[in-house]
């Protein structure tokens, strides 16, 4: 068909499809900015919710009214806190585990991370989610319950140990592809300066790599603020501020899957779940704005 059609005519056909995917593309994009916010903000335009009380209040408990303000109580700060929390324990465990790695394999062993550990990871990443959970409820929180001698063992550090697991296969794949991206000269030029192997990684090949590793990074803590059901199974779901890293939590994620259902549309509590989900939005277009000025220092360092 394609053939036997004029190429002016070929042309506007392939002109008006892509363009129609670009268009569909940015409507549903803005089409689920513009409904998540109206719904979000509907908390405090709509139901009166305080602002200030709502990411400062300790207190979070949909199904119990505040005799004082007449609305239940949403302070979300418990939350908030929670969700930070492991996320950044999460990066902190798989961080040097996967630089380590992605050094190993390019600069030591680079025909082994070729042939056998980058299939291995790709494997990880095919591993579901809900695996991971029922690893981490039978195998870690048994661990912990265990050696803090507690009774429950769920908590954030089961949910942020959890979580490393599946960051881990993102930031190894992507730190492996920053190291590789390092130009060999880089390498040679050093070497020839009397550098060891190690200096060079260290100051040279790190040095260079460090703004593409810290996308790795962003996006490894992308995934782990976002994740729900894995961290849903060890983490306890106790909507109230931790005291320890034992203590069993609620993470944002975790709350609005477990009471989004719960109430109905329209309701000061249905609205209040929008507003988390709007913070939750919010906080992964600011990781991907981070991730874009990294990208964008990067190139102008490079020239």
């Amino acid at each position: 068909m394609a053939k036997q059609m004029p190429k002016r005519s070929l042309e506007k056909v392939g002109l008006s499809v892509t363009g129609a995917c670009v268009a569909l593309v940015t409507l549903v994009v803005v089409a689920l900015i513009v409904m998540v916010a109206q719904r979000g903000l509907s908390t405090f335009i709509k139901d009166g919710v305080d602002v200030l009380n709502f990411f400062t209040g300790t207190v979070w408990n949909l199904a119990v009214t505040d005799e004082a303000t007449g609305l239940p109580f949403t302070g979300a700060l418990p939350l908030i806190v929670t969700s930070f929390a492991v996320t950044i324990i999460s990066t902190v465990i798989a961080l040097p585990i996967a630089i380590g790695s992605a050094i190993y394999v390019v600069e030591i062993q680079p025909k082994f991370g070729q042939k056998y550990f980058q299939p291995l990871i790709e494997l990880l990443v095919g591993i579901p989610s809900v695996v991971f959970g029922l690893i981490g409820f039978h195998v870690i929180v048994s661990a912990v319950r265990a050696i803090f001698n507690v009774e429950m063992g769920l908590g954030i550090l089961p949910g942020s140990i959890v979580l490393a697991l599946m960051i881990l296969p993102t930031i190894t794949t992507l730190s492996i592809d920053a190291l590789r991206a390092v130009p060999d000269s880089y390498r040679q030029g050093s070497l020839a300066l009397g550098y060891t192997r190690w200096q060079t990684i260290w100051h040279v090949v790190l040095k260079s790599a460090t703004p593409s590793l810290m996308t790795a990074v962003i996006l490894g803590m992308t995934r782990a603020f976002g994740e729900t059901l894995a961290v849903r199974m060890v983490i306890g779901g106790v909507e109230a501020m931790p005291t320890s890293l034992i203590d069993s939590a609620s993470t944002i994620t975790t709350t609005l899957t477990t009471s989004m259902a719960v109430y109905a549309t329209g309701s000061v509590q249905n609205d209040a779940l929008w507003t988390l989900g709007l913070l939750l939005m919010g906080m992964s277009l600011f990781f991907i704005l981070i991730i874009h000025l990294i990208g964008a220092k990067g190139a102008k360092s490079r020239g």
